[in-house]
């Protein structure tokens, strides 16, 4: 209630910028006081828009700053589920590791409480989402290894196809 008589609605999404609060419970409870501003008066409707997160600067812009796409970061697993990891990038920032990027080196899979290093493979500052990978770390230095052992290879090999044509001519 905004004075007697004039309510508004605070939408779960402007609650916090940085918290996914699945119900008002979780953040506030009836009767507290909450400070607020006015998003929206929709007069037609006889509906107020509010909004408590606006309140505070929105942190994702720092977020864009600090956690770069391409680049590594040590993080905490929080949560595992059946289509990936939920990963705690700081305290107030976390993302999203798809299944297929939830793989280590030795083949088994990331478990709650690990702290890994994982790569930012996106960053939206407008979805508030974080896509991140481990997978990607040691993948890379594996396909350069083998990209590797494939140029020691063929540059053995032409050596051997040019020392034979070599002895062939004498």
């Amino acid at each position: 209630e905004l004075v007697e008589g004039i309510d508004g609605l605070v939408h779960i999404s402007d609650l916090s910028w940085t918290k996914k609060i699945k119900h008002p419970a979780e953040f506030t409870q009836v009767d507290a006081k909450l400070n607020v501003v006015v998003l929206e008066i929709d007069k037609a409707n006889r509906k107020i828009s509010l909004g408590h997160k606006q309140l505070n600067e929105n942190p994702w812009d720092d977020y864009a700053k600090k956690f770069i796409s391409g680049q590594d970061y040590e993080a905490t697993v929080k949560e595992v589920f059946d289509k990936g990891a939920v990963i705690s990038l700081s305290e107030e920032v976390e993302a999203f590791v798809p299944k297929r990027h939830c793989n280590k080196e030795n083949g088994s899979s990331i478990t709650v409480d690990e702290v890994l290093n994982f790569r930012i493979l996106e960053f939206s500052k407008e979805n508030k989402k974080i896509l991140a990978s481990h997978t990607a770390i040691f993948r890379e230095e594996l396909e350069a290894e083998r990209k590797k052992s494939v140029s020691v290879t063929k540059n053995a090999m032409k050596k051997m196809e040019d020392d034979k044509q070599k002895s062939t001519l004498g």
